[in-house]
């Protein structure tokens, strides 16, 4: 079966202006990113490459098709100097109020492939800026992946676009459930950093929580433990949950950093070095004064770390040192998410395992 990359024009691969309309060859500037990465995923998979765009009032005064067409060609012309053409381009000229049944999100461009048992829409998706891009996706029944950009910075996120269409999504789901715990753990390493944490401990949903954000992870974790006993089933088993989930995220970890590292806080310096080399090893160079931070013993530290290193296979080295013991351990917690941040990178122009063995 075939899948298909339903690309987006305004926005995704061409900057959209304020006006809205791209009439103009002084108003054209490419997406940062957007071609090096269309070249890529021509050359290397094969996805069916069809353009939808909405180009609002094509053909009337308030937008004449002799301002469309010839800068439309000249971006295709582009594109093709290049290697990339597209199989079908497809275009809606209605306004949003004409309700056209063939205006994204609406499908009636792409009913055709819908239709047609020899495309396998579930394992497609759709790239584009907008809400009405990712509806488009949802009333397709496809996947959606979003490009965002920041002009200033020349930065865009058609890098990990292209990594996710080439090397697949990588998500994970666990359920961890014992007579003392029942835990659901779920993450996106390709993620936003949006989280959704529940463990019934205030201060380690807090700790949690900075490895989604600053990790830029999704992740979900809902824990219901024996708190009425103590905290260490909680803490321990969430643990071993998350672990095993960014393993199974990691899939073949082809193409990864693989290594990890660091971050001061305030008084603190935090020094988190790891490796997903499957071999779990934890040195622990941390000492915390106080019984408790929150509701979350000190002497649980090292037994989270402990238990997130064995159950992730990766090698951790932590240290931290400095007065506060709030600002120590958030500090941990910051550097282990910036040190995953950068060891499940993922390049796609070196899609292979980093290691001499052949095997991780």
């Amino acid at each position: 079966m075939k899948k298909i990359l339903f690309i987006d024009r305004d926005g995704t691969i061409i900057r959209e202006p304020q006006d809205e309309q791209i009439d103009a060859f002084e108003k054209l500037q490419f997406v940062a990113r957007a071609i090096s990465n269309l070249v890529f995923l021509r050359q290397h998979t094969d996805y069916l490459f069809v353009m939808v765009s909405n180009q609002d009032g094509l053909g009337t005064p308030s937008f004449p098709e002799d301002t469309f067409w010839p800068v439309h060609h000249f971006i295709l012309d582009t594109l093709k100097g290049e290697g990339v053409v597209f199989d079908d381009i497809l275009i809606d000229p209605h306004f949003p109020e004409d309700n056209a049944p063939t205006r994204k999100p609406n499908t009636g461009l792409v009913q055709k492939y819908m239709d047609n048992p020899e495309y396998d829409i579930a394992n497609s998706y759709v790239i584009g800026d907008r809400e009405t891009d990712r509806l488009f996706a949802e009333n397709i029944g496809c996947k959606f992946l979003q490009i965002t950009e920041n002009p200033e910075s020349g930065e865009s996120s058609w890098d990990q676009v292209a990594a996710i269409a080439f090397g697949g999504e990588r998500t994970a789901e666990v359920r961890r459930t014992t007579k003392e715990t029942d835990i659901y753990v779920k993450v996106d390493l390709d993620g936003n950093g949006h989280c959704d944490i529940a463990t019934g401990l205030g201060f380690f949903d807090h700790m949690l929580e900075q490895i989604g954000k600053h990790g830029m992870i999704d992740l979900n974790i809902h824990t219901k433990g024996d708190l009425h006993v103590d905290e260490h089933h909680t803490i321990e088993d969430t643990a071993l949950a998350l672990g095993e989930c960014l393993l199974k995220a990691l899939g073949d970890k082809r193409g990864i950093e693989r290594y990890g590292y660091c971050l001061p806080m305030d008084d603190c310096l935090c020094s988190v070095a790891l490796d997903f080399g499957g071999r779990p090893w934890l040195v622990w160079n941390a000492d915390f004064q106080r019984e408790k931070i929150g509701e979350m013993p000190t002497e649980m530290f090292l037994h989270f770390f402990k238990s997130l290193s064995d159950a992730a296979k990766m090698n951790l080295n932590i240290r931290a040192e400095g007065q506060n013991e709030h600002h120590k351990i958030e500090g941990i917690f910051k550097a282990l998410a910036r040190s995953l941040k950068m060891a499940v990178r993922r390049d796609i122009y070196h899609y292979e395992l980093p290691s001499t063995k052949g095997a991780l």
